[in-house]
C-alpha cells in the first residue's frame, strides 16, 4: 500500500474506542510487569542479571506467530470471528489477577511468577484476534488514527496496572491492586460482549476460511515482496536501544538512587506514562500527516536525545532528584510513544488483510524479539559493565538504527492487497 492516501475523516469512534477498550486490558498486566515487579524484585535482592531474564516471561508474545493462524482461522461466526475468542481470554486473565492477589513476591514469588507468565499467554492471544479485528476495520487512511487509539488505551492499561494502584498501594494492598485489575477486565469483557462484530468482505478472499495452504502460499507471498527485508529489520531494531535502557532504569532507580519500588512505580506509571500517551496522539497524529517511514524517522531521531539525558543522570552529569527523574523519564517515553505508534501504523500498511491477523502477528512478534533480545542481557550488561556504560549502549544501539532509515525508505516491500476501507 502506499504511504500517500488521500485525507479522508477518521474511523468511527466506536471503532476506536473499542479497540482502546481492548488495548487498555491488554496493558494492565504488563504495566505491573514492565514497572512495579522489577522494583519488588530489586527490593528482595535479586541479582541484575535475574531480573533482566525475568523478561522472558513476555517471550508469548514474540512466540505467537506459533498460533496465530489457528486464531485467524477459527471462531464462532454466529458470536463473532474475533469476539469468540477475546471474551473468553478476558475471563481468563480476570481469574488471574485474582490468582496474583494470593501471591505476594516475598511469600510465593514463583507462583506469582508462573502467573505472570500465563497472564502473558493469554494477552499475547487475545492480541491476535485483536490485531485481527483492527487490521478488518481500519482503511490506509486510518491507520495514524487506529493505532494511536491501540497504542493510547494499551497505555492508559499500564497506567493503571503499573503506576496509580501502585500510588494507592498503601490503602488498596497488594490483593487490592489485582482485584481492581480483575474488575477491569471483566468490565472490558461486558463492553465487547455488548457490540457487535459486523462481517468484512475482503478482496480476493473467496471465503473468511482459507485453506493451510492457501494461508501458507499468502504468506509466502508477503514476505518475498520487494524490500521486505530491510523491512523486517526496520522492524525488529527500532526498539532495541530504548528496550535495553528502559528495563534498568528502574532497577538502577532503586538500587543507586534508593527509592522505594511502589514510589518508583508511581513516578514511572503516572506522570511519565501520561507523557507517553500524550507522545502515542502526537504520533498518531504524524502518522496521519507525513509519509510513514519519514514520521518514524523523525521520531526516533528525537528519540535518541531522551535516552542521551537518561544516561546523563545515570552517568551523574544529572542530579538525580525527583524533578529530573520524572522529566528525563518523560521526555524519552513522549518521543519513544510517537515512534511506537508511527511504527506499527508502518507495519500495518503492509499487510495482507485477507490474512490480516496471522501477517500482522508475525511482524509484531519480530517487534517484540528486537525489544526482548536486549532487554534479556541488560542484567548481564549492568554486572559486567556498569550502568552508566550499559545506558551509553542504548544511545549506540539508536543511533545506528537511523542508517537503516535511507535503504528502508526506497525499498520496503508494500502490499499489493487492494483495500475495500480506504
Amino acid at each position: 500500500m502506499s504511504d500517500a492516501e488521500p485525507a479522508r475523516k477518521p474511523p468511527p469512534v466506536g471503532t476506536l474506542s473499542l479497540l482502546s477498550v481492548l488495548y487498555f486490558v491488554q496493558g494492565l498486566p504488563y504495566g505491573f510487569q514492565d514497572t512495579a515487579l522489577p522494583g519488588f524484585l530489586t527490593k528482595l535482592g535479586v541479582s541484575m542479571t535475574t531480573i533482566g531474564f525475568a523478561s522472558a516471561l513476555s517471550w508469548p508474545w514474540a512466540l505467537k506467530p506459533l498460533w496465530a493462524p489457528v486464531v485467524d482461522r477459527y471462531g464462532h461466526a454466529g458470536f463473532g470471528r474475533r469476539k469468540s475468542w477475546i471474551v473468553p481470554l478476558q475471563f481468563l486473565l480476570a481469574l488471574a489477577c485474582v490468582a496474583a492477589a494470593y501471591s505476594e513476591p516475598g511469600s510465593a514469588l514463583p507462583r506469582l511468577i508462573l502467573i505472570v507468565l500465563v497472564m502473558n499467554v493469554l494477552t499475547a492471544t487475545q492480541d491476535i484476534a485483536v490485531d485481527g479485528y483492527a487490521v478488518d476495520r481500519l482503511g490506509k487512511a486510518d491507520l495514524g488514527f487506529g493505532n494511536a487509539a491501540q497504542v493510547v488505551g494499551y497505555k492508559i492499561g499500564m497506567l493503571v496496572g503499573g503506576g496509580l494502584l501502585w500510588a494507592w498501594y498503601a490503602e488498596l494492598g497488594w490483593s487490592g491492586v489485582f482485584f481492581v485489575m480483575a474488575g477491569c477486565c471483566l468490565v472490558g469483557m461486558t463492553v465487547l460482549t455488548a457490540s457487535r462484530e459486523e462481517r468484512v468482505e475482503v478482496p480476493g478472499a473467496a471465503e473468511e476460511r482459507v485453506s493451510w495452504r492457501e494461508l501458507a502460499a499468502r504468506m509466502r507471498t508477503a514476505l518475498t515482496l520487494p524490500g521486505t527485508g530491510w523491512l523486517l529489520v526496520f522492524v525488529a531494531t527500532y526498539k532495541m536501544g530504548e528496550s535495553l535502557a528502559n528495563k534498568m532504569w528502574v532497577p538502577f532507580l532503586v538500587k543507586k538512587g534508593g527509592l522505594p519500588p511502589e514510589v518508583v512505580a508511581s513516578w514511572m506509571g503516572t506522570w511519565v506514562m501520561v507523557a507517553s500517551l500524550c507522545g502515542s496522539l502526537f504520533g498518531g497524529l504524524l502518522a496521519a500527516r507525513m509519509q510513514l517511514v519519514r514520521a518514524v524517522a523523525w521520531s526516533a531521531a528525537i528519540r535518541v536525545l531522551g535516552l542521551v539525558a537518561q544516561w546523563a543522570l545515570v552517568a551523574g552529569f544529572i542530579p538525580l532528584t525527583k524533578a529530573n527523574v520524572i522529566a528525563v523519564a518523560a521526555g524519552e517515553h513522549f518521543f519513544a510513544g510517537a515512534l511506537t505508534v508511527c511504527m506499527f501504523a508502518l507495519m500495518m500498511s503492509r499487510v495482507d488483510k485477507r490474512i490480516g491477523a496471522t501477517h500482522y502477528t508475525l511482524l509484531a512478534a519480530i517487534e517484540v524479539w528486537g525489544k526482548a533480545l536486549p532487554a534479556l542481557v541488560s542484567g548481564l550488561l549492568v554486572e559486567g559493565i556498569g550502568f552508566a556504560n550499559t545506558f551509553l549502549v542504548a544511545v549506540a544501539l539508536s543511533v545506528a538504527f537511523l542508517a537503516l532509515v535511507g535503504p528502508v525508505s526506497g525499498r520496503a516491500g508494500t502490499s499489493n492487497v487492494p483495500d475495500n476501507r480506504a
